[in-house]
């Protein structure tokens, strides 16, 4: 009787998570129209449109010839910097595949494609830089940090509306459940900053490949929250053992907390070698309060 009511409840959440994926991962029309919209401005402003060429080249082989297998990432293009190919499959094993290949799928609008750019965007644990008033923050134990309750609807929130910003996401529905399906298989995983009144606040996603995790997206919703559970993600990364996290392209924001450029080759060899490491699959959990992650002193 207990295993009966047990399968059961399994089933209602198992149905009550589809039914809120379903509700989440859509995207109206009038959004549709306004992310191709702003898509196309993009790619046609004039730091990106000599990349133009090489998208319309590869577009045209796929036409004559589609090819269906993961593209090489030391042989991506350098114009536009890092397009290697088309997305022909987004199921988990081929997305795992991809990962483990230092490529990852992206775009705005048209053909999601898969890319390689020629520097990736490195933390090394030991070079975090954690500002003075960001320790200060967490100190006042106002927010509180958990790993993986509520992927779907950090996911959401990473696609949403930026203050300040044009609303340009590739963060499609396509994606939406492509990642879905890595967090089911426990690959994937986010973190949730909640206030004081248990309102999500911030947070972010990422792909754990190996000893590697791949940061995908963050958001805030007040100030510094995003930063504040990436500080606490890393320091579990950290004392997990991963070896790295790639934020994939340098942002300032990056810069400022120790990310550094390395070379693709270099990053693949380390990719590779983190790759051996033990995966850690399954949900995550937090193991140290926030003001406590506030006192840590990377490289010390």
């Amino acid at each position: 009787m207990a295993f009966e009511t047990q399968r059961v409840n399994l089933a209602v959440g198992a149905s009550g998570r589809a039914a809120r994926r379903a509700r989440l991962f859509r995207e109206s029309w009038p959004a549709k129209a306004e992310r191709w919209a702003l898509g196309l401005a993009w790619a046609l402003m004039p730091s990106r449109i000599g990349g133009l060429p090489g998208l319309l080249r590869l577009g045209f082989d796929e036409l004559l010839a589609p090819d269906f297998a993961l593209p090489d990432p030391e042989r991506a293009r350098e114009h536009p910097p890092g397009l290697a190919g088309i997305v022909h499959d987004l199921s988990l094993p081929s997305l795992l595949a991809a990962y483990r290949r230092g490529l990852y799928p992206w775009a705005h609008v048209g053909p999601l494609k898969w890319w390689s750019p020629p520097q990736r965007s490195l933390l090394f644990f030991n070079e975090l830089h954690i500002a003075r008033r960001l320790r200060r923050q967490m100190r006042q134990g106002h927010y509180t940090v958990t790993f993986d309750r509520d992927f779907e609807g950090v996911i959401k929130a990473c696609a949403g509306t930026r203050a300040g910003r044009w609303h340009l996401t590739w963060i499609t529905p396509r994606i939406m459940r492509a990642y879905a399906a890595a967090y089911d298989a426990g690959y994937a995983h986010s973190f949730e900053v909640w206030n004081e009144k248990g309102e999500l606040a911030g947070g972010g996603y990422g792909v754990a490949i190996g000893g590697a995790f791949m940061t995908e997206s963050q958001f805030s919703r007040e100030p510094n929250t995003s930063k504040i559970g990436f500080t606490v993600l890393n320091w579990h990364l950290a004392q997990w053992g991963f070896a790295f996290n790639d934020g994939k392209l340098m942002t300032p924001t990056c810069r400022d907390m120790g990310f550094r450029d390395v070379a693709r080759g270099d990053f693949l060899r380390m990719l590779n070698d983190a790759g051996r490491k033990p995966e850690r699959i399954g949900r995550w959990s937090v193991e140290a309060d926030v003001a406590a992650i506030a006192d840590w002193q990377p490289g010390k």
